[in-house]
Parts: structure tokens; sequence; C-alpha cells
């Protein structure tokens, strides 16, 4: 068996996932790849294995599955490998507004987002606590400390979520004497990747100033900095940081009046 510790990325085919793949493998990590695109998965696991010398194993799943994080959990064991560490990247924005959309539609939102990367921890958590080694990276985002918006209803809701998550792992892993077992959210703004092309709003997105958007290389890189420190939470950049501080104090009415205004602009809510 490789020495070799083994990284899981979900939501791997692409933009901040694929990333965090090149990053990792290039600092001597094995990859899990894990995403609905095979055809994308399988060509970056050929770059990374040329590139870094290291194995990669290749899991298509959809997390909307309900049988998904088993499944990919048992490929990992049936190649003989463990989890060492996770990136809970895989996700996406749901258009519309609750009112213009299915419940189908909102909970498999739900499934992939947030139900698939908990249930992800807590069946890798034990084995890292008795290995004395785990790192977790929950992707969350700047949206996690905003107000709601108009559409993209459960965004938000699930990225503050994400974050109150990860504090209460790590500090749960910190109060048990797993010192080496961080978990840490991520918590991005905009982000050059296929997110806004999916959702549609790439036109609206495009009219932002440039000043606003960061690389996917300088945001993971600052997530996986953090997650060595065992830091809880990272925002990356100094705008982020600057906006993340002003949502915690701005009155809360003057907080919703400014998201409103703003979800006009990159929120796609036409069903």
């Amino acid at each position: 068996m490789t020495a070799r510790k083994l990284m899981l990325i979900t939501g791997a085919s692409a933009g901040i996932g694929a990333e965090f793949a090149r990053q990792y493998a290039a600092r001597g990590w094995d990859i899990a790849l894990t995403a609905r695109r095979a055809d994308r998965l399988e060509a970056l696991a050929r770059e990374l294995e040329e590139k870094n010398r290291i194995s990669t194993i290749v899991i298509a799943k959809d997390l909307a599955a309900s049988d998904s994080v088993d499944t990919i959990l048992s490929e990992i064991a049936d190649e003989g490998r463990v989890v060492d560490g996770i990136v809970n990247n895989a996700g996406y924005g749901l258009t519309g507004t609750f009112f213009n959309t299915k419940w189908e539609d909102q909970a498999d939102f739900l499934r992939v987002l947030y139900t698939a990367p908990i249930e992800l921890t807590h069946k890798a958590l034990s084995g890292m606590a008795e290995r004395g080694f785990g790192r977790i990276i929950n992707v969350a985002s700047l949206a996690g400390y905003t107000p709601g918006s108009n559409g993209h209803t459960l965004y938000a809701s699930v990225k503050s979520g994400l974050i109150k998550f990860s504090e209460s792992i790590a500090a749960e892993a910190k109060a048990a004497g797993h010192h080496d077992v961080h978990c840490t959210a991520l918590c991005p703004g905009f982000t050059w990747s296929e997110f806004h092309d999916v959702n549609g709003t790439r036109e609206a997105t495009n009219e932002m100033p440039k000043w606003m958007w960061m690389e996917a290389a300088p945001v993971v890189e600052a997530g996986i900095n953090a997650c060595e420190r065992g830091q809880p939470v990272i925002v990356p950049g100094a705008v982020n940081k600057g906006l993340a501080t002003l949502t915690r104090i701005l009155p809360e009415p003057i907080g919703r009046k400014m998201v409103a205004a703003q979800s006009r602009r990159f929120r796609n809510t036409d069903g």
C-alpha cells in the first residue's frame, strides 16, 4: 500500500474542484476525483498522474443520488485505500425562486450542497480520528455571511450552514484531542469558473467590476493553507474579507436592501 495520503474531491471535473486536485497532487497527495462527468474526470486524472507521479481514483457519481456517499466510499475501499482528506466542493446555483421551482429540484440541491458533504464528513471522520490525521475543506461562500436574496433561495442558507458545521467539527476535534484533524470552511466570493455559466448569470456577472473577482488558484491555495493551520474559516482575498466584515457591522435592514439591489444584477429568478 502506498504511503501517500488520499484526498477525495467532489465536484472535481472543473473550476475550483479541479484546481484543488491540481494543488493537492502537486503537494504529493493521491487524489480521488468524483463528479458526474466521467470524461472530464478521466482527462484530469491522466494530467495529474503524468505531471505529479501520483495515483488517482475516478468515480463518476451524482451526489443527488441517495446512495452516492456509500458508493463513493465503497469504491475507494475496494481500491484498498482510506480517505485521509475531503474537499466538499460539488455545487451549483439553482435558478428561479422558491415559488417557481419544483421541490424535487430543491431537494436535489440540498442533497448535493449540504446533506452529502455532511454525510461524507460523518462517515470518514471516525477513521481520521483513529489514524490521528484528517483534513476537511468545505467550500462554502461569502454568500454565507449575507442576507437571503430574491432567487437562488437556499444558496446562502446552505453556505451559512456549512460555515457553522465546519466550525463545530473543528471545535469538536480540538476538544477531543484530535489535534491533527482539521476542518475548514472556505468562503470565496466571485471566482472565475463555470459556475455562472451553468446557472445562467454569466452575462450579468461579466458586467461586474474586475476587482471583485478572484482566480481559482489563489482561492484554493488560501483554503489549503488555512486547513493546514487548523483555521476553521477562511475568506480569501482582501476585497472579500472587507465585504465579510461589512456584513457583520451593517444594520440588518441596510444589508437586506443592498442584497436586494444586487440580486437584480446577478440572480436569475426565471423558472
